[in-house]
C-alpha cells in the first residue's frame, strides 16, 4: 500500500475542530460521503493538503493547522462600518445575523446602532487554530 503524496486524488473522513472542541465541520454526518480531492491542487486549505501527504489507507491522523495555513488571519480590512441610509433592509438587521454582500461577499454583523451597522467579511475560521481528525479512506 502505498503513501498519499501531491497529485494523487484521495478520499478522507474528517471532523474538524476548533481549540475549544467545538466541531465546525465533519464529513461524518449522516448523508455525507468521504471528502474527495487531489492533493495540492489547491483545492484545500495549504494545512490540509499538507498535513495528509505520507498518510496510509486507514490510518488515522491529528493535523493541526495554524490561521496563516488555514483561512488567514483576520483582516481588519473585511470589516466595515455602513450608514444606515445606505444599507437596504437595515431595521431588520440583527448582530449576529448574516447578509450577503452585492458582490456575493458573505458576512456576519458585528455591532449595529440607530445610524450605522458593522459587518465582519472575514470567514468566520479566519484566525483561528483548526484542529482535524482525519482518516485515509483511499487513494486512487
Amino acid at each position: 500500500m502505498g503513501k498519499v503524496k501531491e497529485g494523487d486524488y484521495i478520499a478522507v473522513n474528517y471532523t474538524g475542530k476548533l481549540e475549544n472542541e467545538e466541531v465546525f465541520d465533519t464529513s461524518l454526518s449522516p448523508g455525507r460521503t468521504p471528502l474527495e480531492f487531489t492533493v495540492g491542487a489547491g483545492q484545500m486549505i495549504k494545512g490540509f493538503d499538507n498535513g495528509v501527504i505520507g498518510m496510509k489507507v486507514g490510518e488515522t491522523k491529528t493535523i493541526m493547522i495554524p490561521p496563516a495555513e488555514g483561512y488567514g488571519v483576520s483582516d481588519p480590512g473585511k470589516i466595515i462600518t455602513a450608514d444606515k441610509n445606505s444599507v437596504p433592509d437595515f431595521e431588520q438587521m440583527e448582530v449576529g445575523g448574516n447578509v450577503v454582500a452585492g458582490n456575493g461577499a458573505q458576512g456576519k454583523i458585528i455591532a449595529k446602532d440607530e445610524n450605522t451597522i458593522t459587518i465582519d467579511f472575514n470567514n468566520k475560521l479566519a484566525g483561528k487554530t483548526l484542529i482535524f481528525e482525519v482518516q485515509l479512506v483511499s487513494i486512487n
